[in-house]
């Protein structure tokens, strides 16, 4: 009889145990909400709005737009001067809107306006050896209750220089313009005064003033706007009419109601000072992303160039001051 070989029983494998799982501490439920993956935030933009296809499209979505701001405000649209920037508009462009009754264009490049006016006015001569043509440009849609208000009929361009103006290019500009917009130091008023002495003649001016407080911006600072105006009132050929301000772009037009607010504000300040002689009612703010806004606010002048003009093929700088609208 075989003995058994005791190696060769197998011994029982001893049972592997597993370490204990650990129990995960339990979540507050400040912890628990923590947890959550939180939503990223929903950006809304303001609408794009296209522009209708004409220009005589565009200029009556402009003139219902203004008479709403300005009834808004307590006034009518005939309250409001509404400044055509012709800065990128075509020649055909700027012939069209004067056909349509509009008579008060801007630039903002003293070279541009000398151009422009020469254009013009050589579009304008046709015009009056037409009968026809010369009544269809006899009412203007917009009008301006100010002193340079003339009988339609016999209406000519005002010009209006609403860029950065240097010394140094100013007598080239005082012949044709109606309204200087940026007058922002006392070094350029007393340029103007000098050229205005010569020639026998009064210059209207506005008081650029930097209310948005850029630093890029053109425009004296808000204390230095009624000394400033002082001391231009004291010249016997520059006048001051009024203030002039442009804000900060901005996606939403409600955000530059302050920057309007706060001119207004200064424009009034100015207006009871009794500082300048003569009448100080012209207020000049609001471009095509802002004009509802400034008129609201108390603008009685406003320079529009896309709205009109349709977006420009160029890089766009400020509607009327691109450093030197739109």
């Amino acid at each position: 009889m075989q003995k058994s070989n005791p190696k060769s029983k197998t011994a029982p494998k001893a049972a592997v145990k597993s370490p204990p799982e650990r129990k995960k501490p339990a979540l507050s439920a400040g912890a628990r909400t923590a947890t959550r993956k939180t939503p990223a935030p929903v950006v809304v933009e303001p609408p794009v709005q296209k522009l209708p296809e004409t220009l005589a499209e565009r200029y009556e979505l402009v003139r219902q737009r203004v008479a709403a701001a300005a009834k808004r405000s307590g006034r009518s649209a005939q309250d409001i001067m509404v400044i055509a920037v012709t800065k990128y508009a075509l020649p055909e462009q700027v012939r069209e809107i004067l056909s349509l009754g509009h008579r008060d264009l801007g630039e903002n490049r003293v070279q541009h306006l000398i151009q422009q006016a020469a254009m013009v006015d050589e579009f304008q001569n046709r015009m009056r050896a037409l009968p026809a043509t010369r009544k269809a440009a006899a009412a203007p849609l917009f009008e301006f209750s100010g002193p340079s208000r003339v009988d339609a009929a016999e209406a000519a361009v005002r010009w209006h220089m609403i860029g950065h103006l240097q010394r140094n290019k100013a007598k080239k500009v005082i012949d044709l313009v109606r309204l200087t917009h940026s007058v922002d130091t006392l070094r350029i008023a007393e340029e103007l005064q000098n050229l205005a002495l010569r020639k026998d003649r009064v210059l209207d001016v506005l008081i650029q003033v930097n209310c948005s407080g850029e630093e890029q911006k053109f425009g004296c600072p808000i204390p230095a706007a009624i000394p400033l105006a002082e001391q231009i009132g004291s010249m016997i050929n520059v006048r001051v009419r009024g203030l002039m301000t442009m804000a900060a772009h901005a996606q939403n037009p409600e955000d530059t109601r302050a920057t309007f607010v706060r001119c207004r504000e200064l424009f009034e300040e100015l207006r009871s000072s009794g500082v300048v002689e003569g009448p100080v009612n012209i207020l000049s703010m609001g471009m095509t992303n802002d004009y509802e806004v400034a008129i609201e606010e108390g603008a009685n002048c406003v320079r529009i160039g896309s709205a009109f003009f349709g977006e420009p093929q160029l890089p766009m700088g400020d509607e009327e001051n691109d450093g030197d609208e739109e």
